[in-house]
């Protein structure tokens, strides 16, 4: 048994309407990163200087040394470019959420101050701006417990929101781990906030945004002008408005920083883009926390039984009898690689047609003789699975006059006599009249080309049992 935790499917192809405040069509949400005086210092103890989100082009850590244009850039963030977003931000009437680092936070007490008065929320960002890939997990974990201790103490209450950004592949599970998180964010994989199972508990998720992103002003490809930027936001909300305008609401996140858009050619842009979904109704402008607090009424964390967390026993004894009287192709089906993506109708039946398909031509017609005759000898003795009873019920098979039920029985033996298998047909799509024309032109069918189309019903026949299951 292979097990896959990535999750391809997410919320299928539906998505829930998140049912906005006051029947916003978006969410619009701006996050400001608040890193200046958290970044790669030997300052703060680390080995090296930062080289990761700047405006020097190709910048590389400098070991064992002060990188002086480089911090002097972050300080321009918390200096000027902080105060001018601040100015933009509460003028539009905009809440923000912070992502503070924690030894940033606490060496700018004005900054936090401010954040507060305008009633911005702040959540974690983590103990510092470093990279957290290669962290042992007790370091990592012992620096999620820092960074929440010193957040409490130098903004009072402890964070709400996680974001750490440069994480691992433990940082999800470690921030759950700690229990007094609202949200977590360290994800990109979606359009609206989502739960996931980890660390015992299920975890709010309102996935972050790398794109919408002022960070591109300092990657390649990105952005050169405010203009770009603009253009780009502007597309992405008028894609997602026009999509809750049809009926299904998203959620837009934009990522901000205040060494970056801060500066005043990059902050035109977003003033700009400001105004332009200022110009709509139906705009929802909240902070992370906002947005957590309603999808946590709105829409709760529901716990199902998933296919690919069952046991062999369980996973046979609920879907063996999909594939009729074969419960063989549940068993090869569970020991395929099945993950969240299998958790669906379409899941279990691509996991349990691989095994069918990749089964011995001599397996695969014993399936096909398991099936029963169409208004035959099991079905008036009521013999058939509840599943064929009640798929032969539903076409009207069990009510056919004296002469019908007769020619069904020539029809079936003449089959049987010619192919060597039951006459096999997904019922639910045909009427009685529809299923006996199909009998009488596929009796005359070469038996190969037969064996392909009566496979190919089997798995139709399965598909439409799974959505009663699992719909």
């Amino acid at each position: 048994m292979q097990r896959y935790p990535r999750d391809l499917r997410g919320h299928g192809p539906n998505a829930p309407d998140p049912h906005w405040p006051g029947g916003a069509r978006i969410a619009v949400q701006f996050v400001l990163n608040y890193e200046e005086g958290g970044e790669n210092c030997v300052l703060h103890g680390d080995p090296a200087s930062e080289a990761f989100l700047s405006d020097i082009p190709g910048a590389a850590p400098w070991p064992g040394q002060r990188h002086w244009n480089m911090e002097s850039i972050y300080d321009y963030g918390a200096r000027a470019g902080f105060w001018r977003l601040h100015r933009l931000f509460t003028g539009a009437g905009i809440p923000l959420t912070i992502y503070g680092v924690a030894s940033a936070l606490a060496r700018s007490p004005e900054q936090v101050a401010a954040m507060q008065a305008a009633d911005w929320e702040i959540a974690s960002h983590g103990l510092k701006w470093v990279e957290h890939k290669d962290m042992p997990e007790d370091e990592e974990r012992a620096a999620i417990a820092e960074a929440i201790r010193l957040h409490q103490e130098v903004t009072g209450a402890p964070p709400r929101g996680w974001y750490t950004g440069r994480c691992s592949s433990n940082t999800v599970r470690l921030a759950a781990e700690t229990g007094q998180l609202a949200y977590i964010s360290d994800t990109y994989d979606d359009d609206l906030p989502h739960w996931m199972q980890v660390a015992g508990r299920d975890q709010l998720i309102i996935p972050y945004t790398l794109e919408c992103n002022d960070m591109r002003f300092a990657t390649s490809p990105g952005w050169i002008t405010g203009e770009q930027f603009e253009s780009y936001l502007r597309d992405t909300f008028d894609t997602l408005y026009a999509e809750g305008v049809a009926g299904a609401p998203k959620m837009m996140t934009v990522g901000l920083h205040c060494r970056l858009i801060g500066r005043p050619g990059k902050l035109a842009g977003l003033r700009r883009f400001i105004e332009h979904i200022q110009g709509f109704e139906g705009v929802w402008c909240p902070r992370r926390i906002d947005i957590a607090e309603h999808w946590a009424k709105v829409h709760p964390p529901k716990r199902q039984e998933r296919p690919s967390g069952m046991d062999q026993a369980r996973f046979v004894a609920r879907f063996g009898g999909v594939f009729e009287h074969s419960p063989w192709v549940a068993e090869r089906a569970h020991a395929l690689e099945l993950g969240p993506a299998h958790d669906c109708a379409a899941g279990v039946h691509n996991a349990l047609c691989r095994a069918f398909r990749t089964a011995t031509r001599e397996e695969r017609i014993g399936v096909l003789r398991a099936h029963p005759d169409l208004a035959g000898k099991l079905a008036a003795a009521g013999r058939l699975s509840a599943e064929s009873t009640a798929e032969q019920t539903g076409a009207g098979l069990d009510r056919l006059s004296d002469a019908d039920r007769t020619a069904f029985e020539r029809l079936n033996a003449d089959y049987v006599a010619r192919h060597g298998f039951p006459f096999i047909i997904a019922v639910r799509d045909h009427d009685t009249a529809g299923i006996r024309a199909a009998m009488e032109r596929r009796l005359a069918q070469d038996s190969e080309a037969e064996f392909a189309e009566a496979c190919r019903q089997v798995e139709r026949i399965a598909a439409m049992r799974l959505q009663d299951m699992l719909a």
